[in-house]
């Protein structure tokens, strides 16, 4: 039996109890000896004699907190540990967690789980730092490993945990959200941040290109709300109270053309169009899906890397009329932003904390452009 069926399901249970986000944590179990011939003594214990019947019989269990217990399925054991991260008030009565509206919106994350793809450079480290901040516990999810990695041990392994994941494989992001039901039972806000420019000419740019921009900014929003989205939507059988989150790190290309770099573009407008179709489905789970769509962060390496930054990509390209050297490219972008700036970290953590504390919206896409981009009618 799948630990993606038990511990989302558990972790629910516990929100809805007590009110507030949980981590709850798989164990190892431990075995009888002579010396400890009763494992479970003194530790509570769950029994249901399937699956489907887990819920019912963790709504009749007594879940305070922290806690270590076992969870008994169809005959086979589980074990668990469950605490909240950091001083996270209990409340006595779940609803009145409404209250927590009143709060700083950088408190609302406080306490809960979130996972960032593309987590280890470039707005997907400027986020991750903006939750961990905030109170936050952080999956930072990179193919870069190594650096997700270094971020983890400078924001500190208990407060953050790197995991290696190629988002434009299936495999690759079902073992991430496995990796995450196992450490944390499950989250409560999905960043879907990786992202990938190959610009070019539509006369010009290779098929290879075109395919791996879309793979990256396009099919993985898919792969990732399938499996993290499967895990909420577990946790919302047991705690159907419970507002979740997905955000697709989106653009300011999702919302009008680039010239020149028309698979980009075409990827993120169906980014959107994913995020307006899921946010009808996964409604239902008590998650919503909305879009963030910044400006560009000239000082990221997507932008500024000096081999494969878009500055160069599009110098090289000749996007920019008579440019001839990196930093006229960036001064005819800059000119562009009536706020006459690129869009930081804190622009983009603004519209998080909007998303997540706003609950009764979704299916949309914020622009946070500098007023590059506006909206129309």
């Amino acid at each position: 039996m799948s630990i993606l069926a038990i511990a989302p399901a558990l972790r629910g249970a516990y929100i809805a109890q007590n009110g507030v986000p949980v981590i709850v944590t798989s164990v190892a179990e431990e075995r009888p000896t002579a010396q400890s011939p009763d494992a479970h003594e003194g530790r509570p214990n769950i029994q249901a004699a399937s699956i489907e019947a887990l819920p019912e019989a963790l709504a009749d269990a007594d879940l305070a907190l922290p806690a270590e217990f076992t969870v008994d399925v169809a005959g086979e054991s589980y074990s668990f540990a469950v605490e909240t991260l950091g001083d996270v008030e209990v409340l006595p009565d779940a609803k009145s967690a409404e209250a927590r509206a009143a709060t700083f919106r950088s408190d609302v994350v406080a306490g809960k789980v979130a996972v960032v793809t593309g987590g280890a450079q470039g707005f997907g480290a400027e986020i991750v730092r903006g939750l961990v901040d905030s109170g936050a516990f952080v999956y930072i999810a990179d193919l870069n490993i190594d650096g997700a990695t270094a971020l983890s041990e400078e924001l500190g392994a208990d407060r953050t945990a790197a995991i290696k994941v190629n988002v434009g494989d299936e495999g690759s992001v079902a073992e991430m959200a496995e990796a995450i039901a196992r450490r944390t039972g499950g989250l409560d806000l999905v960043v879907s941040n990786a992202g990938v420019v190959r610009a070019g000419s539509v006369l010009e740019q290779e098929l290879k290109d075109f395919a791996f921009t879309t793979d990256i900014n396009y099919t993985a929003f898919f792969l990732v709300t399938k499996h993290l989205g499967g895990l909420l939507a577990t946790q919302a059988k047991t705690a159907p109270g419970w507002m979740t989150d997905i955000i697709q790190i989106n653009s300011k290309s999702g919302m009008v053309g680039s010239n020149k770099n028309g698979a980009y573009a075409g990827s993120k407008f169906g980014g959107i169009g994913l995020v307006q179709s899921f946010a009808l489905e996964m409604v239902e789970h008590g998650v919503k899906v909305n879009a963030i769509c910044p400006g560009n962060f000239y000082d990221g390496p997507l932008w500024s890397d000096p081999d494969r930054g878009l500055f160069v990509q599009y110098l090289r390209s000749g996007k920019v009329p008579g440019a001839t050297t990196v930093d006229e490219v960036r001064e005819f972008y800059e000119a562009k932003v009536p706020l006459r700036r690129g869009t930081y970290g804190a622009d983009v953590m603004r519209a998080v904390y909007y998303i997540v504390e706003q609950a009764y919206e979704t299916g949309q896409a914020i622009p946070v452009t500098g007023g590059q981009v506006m909206l129309s009618s």
